[in-house]
């Protein structure tokens, strides 16, 4: 599993701040995604948090990774996890790259995403750094939305309380703040935290999150307060 090898180095090295805007030098002929590549990396140049343009470049670097080669069909499941593990290892390095430039929060959000099984406790300091970064709270909503995929929502509320703003941030922050704490079984702090979203809800987005909200957390705190429930 020599992939899986390069995968953990990668993790375990510090980020590196790179020429992000250059492809990286290779012998192979230039692909006809070459130019399409390069305008991707200019615009990520200009904003390392461009969501789009990162999704874009990451499907083509994991598209190069995995390559075209037709899959031997009595090797398949290796060839399978092999190809995964080889674009991971691409976009991880992508993600590197653009996360030296300081203004870069989403870039810290893919690592945190991509090490998660290897590397918890880094995984978790990135997606902190990632929410240091950014002062909306588009990052703590980025964040908490992928602990929540990972199925670690409790992970995902302790970061969402340790720097969900109410006052200041989105509501799509709290929203994932109290998604999290329903899905931890902690209707009591679901209900706290959406307390302190309806308290701050000054438009209509935010209104209907709360609406929409509302009898989730209704229904938990009934199940909660159920004979045997505990």
């Amino acid at each position: 599993m020599a992939l899986l090898a390069r995968l953990r180095a990668l993790l375990s090295r510090p980020a590196t701040a790179s020429k992000v805007g250059m492809r990286r030098p290779t012998t192979a002929a230039p692909s006809d995604d070459a130019p399409r590549e390069d305008a991707l990396r200019a615009l990520l140049v200009e904003d390392p948090n461009n969501v789009t343009a990162f999704a874009a470049l990451a499907e083509i670097v994991r598209r190069h990774a995995e390559g075209d080669d037709p899959v031997d069909p009595l090797t398949a499941d290796h060839e399978h996890v092999t190809h995964r593990v080889s674009s991971d290892v691409a976009v991880w390095a992508l993600a590197e790259e653009l996360a030296g430039n300081p203004r870069a929060w989403y870039p810290l959000i893919e690592l945190g995403r991509l090490s998660l099984a290897e590397d918890h406790e880094g995984a978790m300091r990135r997606l902190a750094g990632a929410c240091e970064r950014e002062h909306t709270g588009l990052a703590v909503a980025e964040g908490v939305r992928t602990l929540r995929e990972a199925a670690l929502p409790g992970d995902g509320l302790g970061l969402g309380v340790g720097h969900w703003n109410p006052r200041d941030h989105i509501p799509e922050a709290g929203r994932q703040v109290v998604l999290a704490a329903l899905e931890a079984v902690r209707p009591l702090e679901a209900r706290r935290h959406l307390r302190e979203l309806e308290e701050n809800a000054n438009n209509d987005e935010a209104r209907a999150m709360v609406l929409d909200l509302q009898p989730r957390v209704a229904a938990a705190e009934a199940a909660d307060a159920a004979p045997g429930a505990h």
